[in-house]
């Protein structure tokens, strides 16, 4: 049995799920940025959902984004994010709440 051709057959696999573990979600605070100056957020569905827009580079589908409302942190995950041209930092998402189940 040649095992060095063996595991050279799995190195493209083992690639692959190396970018992916890298691909995670990331989580980006907006707790302490200012809503209506740094950030608009727009509840939808009785706040089970929202949109919003801000600014900021490398948020992406599957994020999570913390905001303040109020004395309260709430957690929202994006389900779609479209980046402006300009300023190329500026996005609008669509956001869905996540619901603590603890």
């Amino acid at each position: 049995m040649n095992l060095s051709f063996n595991l050279f057959n799995w190195w493209p696999l083992v690639l692959v799920l190396k970018h992916q573990r890298n691909q995670q979600q990331k989580t980006h605070d907006y707790s302490q940025f200012i809503k209506g100056r740094d950030y608009v957020f727009e509840p939808l569905n009785q706040g089970l959902a929202g949109q919003m827009t801000g600014v900021g580079r490398g948020i992406k589908p599957r994020d999570y984004i913390i905001l303040r409302r109020g004395s309260e942190l709430s957690h929202y995950q994006v389900e779609e994010i479209d980046y402006y041209a300009d300023p190329p930092d500026m996005w609008m998402a669509l956001l869905k709440k996540v619901i603590d189940n603890s």
